[in-house]
Order: C-alpha cells, then structure tokens, then sequence
C-alpha cells in the first residue's frame, strides 16, 4: 500500500483500528484465481497469547458452502480492515476562497494484514470465536443477546454451518489520510462540512486526528517501505 509519510499512523492508532473495526475484507490468491469474502474479525494483539507474534492475529469465520476456506491460499493472505470514509469537497476550504488552486479528494482509515491463514474446522473452536464475536459487537446495547438465549441444539447446527479463519499477521501496513496534508484552516472546513451532511464518523475521525499530538511514525508501516534504489548521478 502506499502510504505517504504525512498520512502514516502510528503503531497504537492501527492497533485501535483492528481491535474496534467492523467487517473486513478476507482476500486470497488460489488456484482458482482471487477469492474474497467481507466478514468479521476479532483481534488479539501482540503478546495476547503466545503465537500473536509482532503485529497479532486475525479470527473469523465463513459460511462452509463457501468455497474460500477450501481453496489453499498461494503465498500470503490479506485482510483489509477499514474505518470511516467520505468525499472532501474543495468548496470546504478556506484556500478555495484565497486561491482556487483546489481539488477533491478522498478521505479514508484503513489497514492491510498480511500472512498465513489458517482454517478451523472444530466445533469447541468455533464456538468459542462466536461468544467473543457476539460479546464485542453486543457490548453496550440495552437488550445484549447472547449465546446461550438461542437452544443449545440450534447453535450446534448453525456451528456445523460455518468454518473458521485465521490469519497470523506478518505483515501490517495501515494509512490514515485525514487531510493531514492541508493547513489548519481547511482542516476545519472539512470537519465543519462533513459534519453538515451527517458524516459524524469521519468529522471525529479528522478531529481526534487534527487534536493529536505529534508522534514516532509507524514501525509496522515503515517496514513495508520499498528500499530505496541508490542515486544513479554522478558524484560532483
């Protein structure tokens, strides 16, 4: 992914990412050509558990009809995992009315994790990912549903139903493009104007980004940097 150096994140602002997105995108090369499905994932981060290794592990699950989980992944898998997005008009801008020298873009968080996947075909596994699954996107709600309001004997068929993923992440890469690269003034605009339209998500988004404070770039997305070739020109 390419991820100039004003929209990289910082190590904990991906980590937050991955432990509170929604669905994420499950991609494979196979034999068969690329397979993709949008699922949920949860999270366990480095030193959760002995095997999460430097960037952590991603758990879910795919229906068994679908043919995903049975095709071998060629070389490494890939999650891509997003936050908000939304469309920046330049009429936002402050330096729309000092210049006109504007353009739209697009704001957006995601991050991409790459690695070995890992199927589950066991039903303790399984289910024990559905509680943890159920429990996070539960968590808050007046009337939380759980598990064990369903019959015992319905769960089990609806386990027998799904296979379980997993990807150790060797590879993270995460880009946060908040408008970082506009002054102050058009950041504000932009917050002011999404929030106008309803685009809460992506106003705090930029907010929270424009409000912190300056830190050390993003090892896990400093390590997927291209090594630069050596200048070719002559010395003078």
């Amino acid at each position: 992914m390419y991820v100039p150096a004003h929209f990289r994140p910082d190590d904990d602002q991906v980590r937050e990412l991955l432990a509170h997105h929604g669905a994420a995108d499950l991609i494979t090369v196979t034999a068969r050509g690329l397979l993709a499905t949008m699922l949920p994932f949860i999270y366990d981060p480095p030193g959760s558990r002995p095997d999460a290794g430097e960037h952590g592990v991603l758990l879910g699950h795919v229906a068994r009809n679908n043919d995903q989980w049975r095709e071998p992944a060629v070389g490494e898998a890939l999650v891509i995992v997003r936050g908000p997005d939304a469309y920046i008009s330049p009429a936002w801008y402050a330096t729309k009315r000092e210049h006109g020298r504007v353009v739209p873009t697009w704001d957006y968080i995601t991050a991409h994790g790459y690695g070995r996947l890992v199927v589950h075909d066991d039903p303790a596994w399984l289910e024990a990912l559905v509680r943890r699954l159920t429990e996070h996107h539960e968590t808050g709600r007046p009337d939380r549903w759980s598990v064990d309001d369903a019959p015992p004997a319905y769960i089990a068929g609806q386990l027998r139903a799904i296979v379980g993923v997993e990807l150790f992440i060797s590879r993270l890469e995460g880009k946060f493009k908040l408008s970082q690269n506009r002054s102050a003034a058009d950041v504000d605009g932009a917050i002011a104007g999404l929030e106008s339209r309803g685009e809460t998500a992506m106003a705090e988004a930029m907010r929270a980004q424009r409000d912190r404070p300056a830190q050390v770039p993003a090892s896990i997305s400093r390590a997927s940097e291209p090594t630069r070739r050596p200048s070719r020109r002559p010395a003078k």
